[in-house]
């Protein structure tokens, strides 16, 4: 067996959001997690990932552009349906910005027990850092509803991780 390289020993932070690179294969992601709750009545997990795009974003004209990757899982014994999203979503001069809407990336995905659904969206800030968080509104199959907490994540340039 060889030694390990400095650079594979070396670990960088690529993003602010939570992604760090070991070496060239290898990235490690920490969960941005928020469970509704340990009962039986809500168990869909929500795993939030987010990044900057400056592809996408235009410094001089105040645009920065974010993703981020959601997945949901229904951990529970029941199937439920995602029924809306409500977003708060906050710059760095702490302007707030509130939108709600039906299903996410028009879906309104049914989840059986043990099921996951990704998706990807996108958000813009006149901030270089900012934050978001929210709510999804389901309905179990008997027509009981609930509401699943999407954890705080923030939106942040690579730059200011340091």
């Amino acid at each position: 067996m060889g030694h390990a390289s400095d650079f594979e020993n070396e670990i960088r932070i690529e993003t602010v959001t939570g992604i760090f690179r070991e070496n060239a294969n290898r990235i490690r992601e920490p969960d941005y997690t928020a469970m509704s709750s340990k009962t039986s009545t809500q168990p869909i997990q929500v795993k939030v990932r987010s990044q900057y795009i400056p592809q996408r974003s235009k410094p001089n004209s105040e645009v920065y552009f974010f993703a981020y990757t959601i997945t949901i899982t229904n951990t529970g014994e029941a199937a439920a349906k995602l029924i809306s999203r409500h977003w708060y979503i906050t710059d760095a001069y702490d302007q707030a910005e509130e939108i709600q809407g039906d299903g996410v990336v028009g879906e309104q995905p049914h989840l059986l027990p043990g099921e996951s659904f990704e998706y990807t969206s996108f958000c813009p800030l006149k901030t270089q850092y900012g934050t978001m968080r929210g709510f999804y509104h389901f309905i179990y199959d008997d027509g009981a509803s609930f509401e699943v907490p999407i954890p705080e994540f923030p939106l942040l340039i690579p730059a200011l991780a340091n």
